[in-house]
Order: structure tokens, then sequence, then C-alpha cells
């Protein structure tokens, strides 16, 4: 039997994540987009809210709406750029950074339940295969 395509795999598997994900963002107060711009913010601040949105993956018009709702729920800052005063910085606040924290724990432990029937060394085979199949994309490709 032949191998069902990878977009329709990939988009099942997708479906299901994201079903599974929504319950656990939405008892934090957030949104899919929401929790996305949260984590575009782990390691840093965004310089600029339109790096902020590439590395989100979200529309840069979009992304306002996002910043209002997180900065109105105190998980981050945006502070004027000394730099450039048109410019706003955006930062994780400590509260952002629990909420993520939190978030992401219990996301874990959903995806520890969906490859649960996966076997151990197909699992890691896996997920590192899919790291490193994202990692190694140009962004300049994608749609």
């Amino acid at each position: 039997m032949e191998r069902p395509e990878l977009g329709y795999l990939l988009s099942r598997l997708m479906r299901v994540t994201i079903a599974r994900e929504e319950p656990i963002l939405e008892r934090a107060g957030l949104r899919m987009w929401d929790y996305a711009v949260l984590s575009a913010l782990t390691d840093q601040a965004a310089p600029t809210q339109a790096q902020l949105a590439a590395a989100a993956g979200r529309d840069k018009t979009r992304l306002i709406g996002n910043l209002d709702r997180l900065a109105e729920l105190g998980l981050v800052t945006r502070e004027p750029d000394p730099a450039d005063r048109r410019n706003r910085v955006v930062s994780l606040t400590a509260e952002g950074r629990r909420v993520l924290d939190r978030c992401r724990a219990e996301i874990r432990e959903m995806e520890d339940d969906l490859l649960g029937a996966v076997p151990a060394g197909d699992r890691e085979a896996f997920e590192r295969g899919l790291a490193g199949l994202v990692e190694s994309l140009d962004d300049t490709r994608d749609p």
C-alpha cells in the first residue's frame, strides 16, 4: 500500500493537535495566535513589531490585535525604542513567562498522550526528523 501524501498526514495530525491545544490555551485566556506571539518572544524581546510578526508567522497588520490583548492581560509590554521612538520593542513580562511556561508544560503532556502509541525510538526519530526538516526550510519559500 502506498503511503498517503505528506500534506494529508500532516493536516490530520495538525487538526488533532490544535483541537487538543485549544482548551489548554483557553484555560490560560489565550488564543492560538497569542500563544505563537508569546512563543516568538521566548528567547528575547522583539526589536520591531515587524520582526515579531515574521518570527511568529503572523501578518503584521493582524499582530496588533494580539499585542493589544496580550498587553491587557499583562503578558507583554510594548516600550518605545530609545533609538527610534516610532518603533515599539515587545517583551514578555514575568507573568507572560509564567503563562507561557505553564501552557508549554500542559502541551508537552498532551503531546506525550497524543504520541503515546508510537514506540519510543520511532517517536524520537519522528520528533528529531520533523524539527530538522522545519529548521532546514528557507523562510523565503513559505507560501
